[in-house]
């Protein structure tokens, strides 16, 4: 028998077998290779078998079984190849998905990576993904998150996209949080907005396959009985998956997956990876979501805690001035009494003396202690009633008029010159007006050195944002502002008792009514003092 292929010889050449490309020199020398290979597939060899059927030569049957079966098992093998292969792809894939899902407990990166996941190609490959979330405190399923183009031509352009980065799945997912995520929930509001079933609405067909624990797919949506008209007319597709997220018995949410653009049949193998998906989806979401409400339990107890502490910070800074008052208090009254006593004899003294009279001068010296003690008294005593102001409304240009009229005289003595502009329609104000009364007096004749030649003091009063602001300017006084707040401080200086305390008793005082006051020094311009004062009992805590 004349053969024209080359099966029977053990080494053949490059030219002498047609299927054996570049690369594939190896299959020259080996002939049971080259045949299980080549030969079974290569048109000379069966024309050589069919000339062994026209010689009716009694191998020709046998030759034709084994070969048969022979390309029956290669194609089995090739089937089973191709699903080990795509079986090590789907593991590797839901590895790498598991992973991160284990790891994140950020709501927007689980849900990220879980859409991406299924509409990608190197995914689940679903055109669009639409998530519904439960809300057990509003008893509804809520349209939370979609993910996928809403025409052709968007499709056309994202997988575009997608082949020109070559991005993996990861990437893929991180991209869309960082970059897409608000434009898709944007991008599908109208339709996330409609997709919203009551929890108790047990006939629906969304609440059934929550109940059922079961992927279902839905065939012919538009004339489905259990599908509502409104929910297939939303989606647009005929078929769609239904994927219900459950951890643990307890109802997560739901994926509604479809082929929208390529209109792709959902097979049941389909089905099935979703199902094996959805498990650590669900538990990755539910985690995600319990871990932000701990982050906000935890910011509401932490400051808590913080209130509390200032709370019980305030409740011993009460008692301690409280003690401080009390103290204060009885110690002024005691020292008072024979103050007035010695200061009266004094007085009526210097009265009946005359101004020859050699002891004159001591009986001045004990007149200027008596009332330099007075005044530090009266400050004391100030101080002790600042601990508890009474508030009521009064007109702040009447107020500052009264105080003006009152300092008017010693203001004069120092070379002062006082300018107040009262402001238009002035809304009264919710103060104590005894306490206010002394602090503008303390502003205006504090113990800070005159170190300029321009003793002016300008006030004005106008109406702000749910307050008057009162300013005074004093020009006089040239000091560093580290200086000034050494005398907001109350009996910062000790070597001359009650030197700065009248600005620091009007720090208190008006501390004690929740009244802004700011004191800024410029050692060029003087110091400004600004006061806030409430128009509403409101403002006060």
């Amino acid at each position: 028998m004349n053969l024209d292929c080359c099966w029977s010889r053990e080494v053949i050449e490059q030219a002498d077998c047609p299927n054996i490309q570049g690369g594939e020199e190896d299959l020259l020398a080996s002939k049971q290779q080259r045949n299980l290979e080549k030969c079974a597939d290569c048109s000379l060899f069966h024309r050589s078998l069919q000339q062994l059927y026209t010689e009716s030569n009694p191998l020709a049957p046998i030759f034709s079984g084994f070969l048969d079966e022979f390309r029956r098992q290669k194609s089995q093998i090739q089937s089973l190849v191709s699903f080990l292969d795509n079986k090590t792809l789907e593991i590797r894939f839901l590895h790498e998905l598991g992973y991160v899902l284990q790891s994140s407990v950020d709501l927007d990166e689980v849900l990220s990576v879980a859409l991406t996941a299924i509409t990608a190609g190197k995914g689940f490959g679903m055109n669009r993904a639409f998530l519904l979330l439960c809300d057990r405190d509003e008893g509804l399923l809520k349209g939370y998150l979609a993910l996928g183009p809403r025409n052709m031509e968007e499709a056309g352009h994202v997988w575009n996209e997608i082949v020109r980065n070559d991005m993996d799945l990861q990437a893929m997912a991180q991209n869309f949080r960082l970059n897409k995520l608000s434009s898709e929930r944007a991008k599908f509001h109208d339709i996330l907005e409609k997709l919203t079933i009551s929890l108790d609405d047990k006939e629906h067909i969304l609440i059934k396959t929550l109940e059922g624990k079961r992927p279902v797919k839905v065939e012919q949506a538009f004339q489905h009985p259990n599908v509502p008209s409104e929910l297939a007319t939303l989606l647009g597709v005929d078929t769609f998956l239904l994927m219900p997220l459950i951890s643990r018995s307890r109802w997560v949410g739901m994926i509604i997956a479809d082929n929208f653009i390529t209109h792709r049949a959902i097979t049941d193998e389909d089905m099935h990876s979703l199902e094996t998906f959805g498990f650590p989806v669900a538990f990755a979401v539910e985690r995600a979501a319990l871990y932000d409400k701990l982050q906000v339990e935890l910011s509401r107890v932490t400051e808590a805690g913080k209130k509390l502490k200032e709370q019980q910070e305030l409740i011993v800074r009460m008692e301690n001035m409280a003690l401080v008052g009390r103290i204060t208090s009885s110690i002024a009254h005691s020292v008072r009494n024979p103050l007035m006593v010695i200061g009266g004899f004094a007085r009526s003294m210097l009265k009946n003396s005359p101004e020859s009279d050699p002891k004159r001068t001591f009986i001045e010296s004990i007149v200027a202690e008596t009332r330099q003690l007075e005044g530090v008294l009266d400050e004391i005593l100030n101080y002790s009633d600042s601990l508890y102001p009474t508030r009521d409304f009064w007109d702040v240009n009447q107020l500052v008029k009264t105080v003006l009229r009152d300092t008017g005289e010693a203001l004069s003595l120092l070379g002062y010159v006082t300018d107040f502009e009262p402001g238009d329609d002035i809304k009264s104000v919710y103060i104590d007006f005894k306490q206010l009364s002394y602090c503008i007096r303390s502003v205006l004749q504090n113990d800070i050195a005159i170190s300029g030649d321009d003793r002016s003091i300008s006030i004005s009063a106008r109406n702000g944002d749910g307050c008057v602001l009162l300013a005074i300017e004093d020009r006089s006084r040239h000091i560093t502002q580290a200086q000034l707040d050494h005398f907001l401080v109350p009996f910062s200086e000790t070597r001359d008792l009650g030197t700065g305390l009248a600005l620091a008793l009007c720090k208190t005082m008006l501390e004690k009514q929740e009244v802004p006051f700011t004191a800024t020094a410029d050692e060029q311009a003087g110091i400004c003092y600004t006061i806030l004062l409430p128009t509403r009992k409101e403002e006060q805590s």
